[in-house]
């Protein structure tokens, strides 16, 4: 489960976060390309955008369920 005090401080504030159990397996990415980009420096996803409609909402979500090491979090704000 990811932890909100390892999250990456490049991520925007929000809902959804990305801490330092990410892998860069790219799922992310893949499945919500308008929220979440590459570190190229860490080698790690981060958050750059917080979902702005129900579409980026569910995308965010089905990231966060598919992420393979629960690296992706969503604390509700």
């Amino acid at each position: 489960m990811a932890d909100k005090a390892n999250k990456y401080p490049e991520g925007v504030p929000g809902k959804f976060y990305v801490d330092d159990q990410c892998i860069d397996c790219d799922l992310c990415r893949e499945t919500a390309p308008a929220n979440y980009k590459r570190n190229d420096d860490g080698g790690h996803s981060y958050v750059y955008k917080q979902p702005e409609n129900d579409a980026e909402l569910k995308l965010c979500q089905e990231a966060l369920e598919g992420c393979p090491v629960e690296a992706i979090g969503s604390d509700g704000e």
